[in-house]
């Protein structure tokens, strides 16, 4: 059933992509290129957090055409690692389409065990919805939380994201956003891995806001 589901959202994403990048194509007319802060910046320290860069080879990096990344290893004190990924496109008008991991990672070999949202809650901001994707590769399973963020947004619905990246091209001229990723190993336990994944949310989410244009 599971399965079924996840094909179904593979195409009706597949037609949305087809159908936005038609419109973006008629409606394109000098596209507005906001400046962002390098990720090279972001903080290597996060709280209790301390991370570890861990550079993409170029062909991936060309691969999946984002414009600046960031891939970093952070590790709290008891060493639990998470694995802390943002790419970002200035421009999507061209076709170079921001890739899911709902695509990206069976690709990679991990099988779809559940996917859900979450609710993350943010001190002094307003909380955020994210995916929460659980996937499997042999003995290995991985805990994943993604969003879409940009624009002044943030998205957890790759549908919602396609609408709202028309609009902003018609309305605002712009069609930047970024992919961010975490992702942590569940050998202490699902409910560990999760509070451990959503403790780095709730402290890297507001330096984020220091790197992407509103």
């Amino acid at each position: 059933m599971f399965k079924h589901s996840m094909r179904a959202r593979v195409l009706i994403t597949a037609g949305l992509l087809v159908a936005a990048t038609a419109l973006l194509h008629s409606v394109s007319h000098g596209e507005r290129i906001p400046p962002h802060r390098p990720f090279r910046e972001f903080p290597p320290v996060l709280g209790n957090w301390q991370g570890t860069d861990s550079p993409i080879e170029q062909r991936i990096v060309k691969a999946v055409s984002v414009d600046d990344y960031l891939n970093r290893v952070y590790a709290d004190r008891s060493g639990a690692p998470v694995a802390f990924y943002v790419g970002y496109y200035e421009s999507q008008q061209t076709g170079d389409w921001v890739h899911s991991p709902k695509n990206c990672l069976p690709g990679a070999g991990w099988e779809a065990a559940s996917a859900g949202r979450l609710t993350i809650d943010v001190p002094g901001r307003h909380p955020i919805q994210v995916n929460q994707y659980l996937v499997k590769k042999g003995l290995d399973e991985l805990l994943v939380l993604y969003w879409y963020q940009g624009r002044g947004r943030v998205i957890a619905s790759e549908y919602w994201g396609k609408v709202w990246l028309v609009a902003d091209a018609i309305t605002r001229n712009r069609t930047d956003v970024a992919l961010v990723r975490i992702s942590t190993p569940t050998v202490d336990g699902e409910e560990r891995a999760r509070n451990r994944a959503v403790e780095f949310a709730q402290a890297a989410y507001p330096r984020l806001n220091q790197f992407l244009p509103d």
